[in-house]
């Protein structure tokens, strides 16, 4: 199942896994209470599946990790937040279809 390769980022691991990995990572900001965000999960959750071995992807909860979202200025949910190189090399907010976000993931890889 995708979901299996969908990891879970928090303020304590983000730097390691995200900052510092080798490759590109895509992290979903989203929250439980967040409509947008819930419907956007299984779409995460394919992408994990399709890019298996070549973008890390996961999701951070912002009510659990506030202090990830406030350096990210995170302002609006659902946020994706492509990372290489430990910088922000493209964003997307708002509910996205499958084939927008697989665009902006193949530019960077």
């Amino acid at each position: 199942m995708a979901a299996d390769n969908v990891q879970t980022f928090t303020d304590g691991n983000f730097e390691e896994t995200v900052i510092k990995a080798g490759g590109p990572v895509l992290v979903d900001f989203w929250a439980e209470w967040c409509g947008p965000c819930k419907r956007l999960g299984p779409t995460v959750d394919a992408l994990a599946g399709d890019y298996a071995g070549k973008v890390t992807i996961g999701k951070l909860n912002v009510d659990e990790n506030p202090s990830t979202t406030m350096k990210f200025q995170i302002r609006g949910i659902p946020a994706l937040l492509l990372f290489k190189g430990g910088q922000v090399v493209e964003s997307v907010v708002g509910l996205a279809h499958k084939d927008e976000l697989k665009k902006v993931i193949d530019k960077h890889i």
